[in-house]
């Protein structure tokens, strides 16, 4: 391995201060010039092949330092009086209140498709077998029905919904 000595003498120096330059830390620079060495020495005597050992040696630092950023987990801390986010659970509860009313006012099958699909939480193919339905036309009454409780809810409870697809606004209703 007398190759990978020499080309390491000859650009350890100038690798060090390329990895100084890009991190700003003199010890994380040794800790990837390391890991750079590491690299090199596992090559064995395919290292000795390369044409270019400098280009070489730049290159595999130029990823360990990206395989390093990509891993690192930047804290940034917070400022103390930073706002607390609203609590959204008394909005979901409320709005949840006004479900079973419109449930109550969707067809039998369409209550049928969601009670069972989307709260009780059977699988479509579960479904499709139960009702005696191809797969694709069970996702198909599924889908419909979904279409057709958010219309209801948009109506019965008007609900408003903003770009982010997040519910903005709505009336709670009570059961009838």
């Amino acid at each position: 391995m007398n190759c990978l000595n020499s080309a390491w003498s000859a650009h350890e120096s100038e690798l060090r201060g390329w990895l100084r330059r890009r991190v700003g830390n003199s010890a994380l620079a040794d800790d990837l010039m390391q890991d750079l060495f590491l690299k090199a020495l596992r090559q064995g005597e395919r290292f000795c092949a390369v044409e270019n050992a400098r280009a070489w040696l730049f290159e595999v630092a130029r990823n360990t330092l990206a395989d390093h950023l990509r891993l690192a987990h930047h804290m940034v801390e917070l400022p103390e009086d930073l706002a607390t986010p609203a609590d959204d659970t008394e909005t979901v509860d409320t709005l949840t209140a006004c479900l079973p009313r419109v449930l109550s006012e969707l067809s039998p099958d369409d209550r049928e498709a969601i009670l069972l699909c989307d709260l009780q939480g059977m699988r479509q193919a579960d479904f499709a077998q139960l009702k005696g339905l191809s797969l694709s036309a069970a996702k198909s009454r599924v889908q419909r029905a979904r279409l057709r409780l958010r219309t209801q809810m948009s109506l019965v409870c008007q609900v408003q919904v903003d770009d982010g697809g997040r519910i903005s606004d709505f009336v709670p209703r009570p059961l009838l």
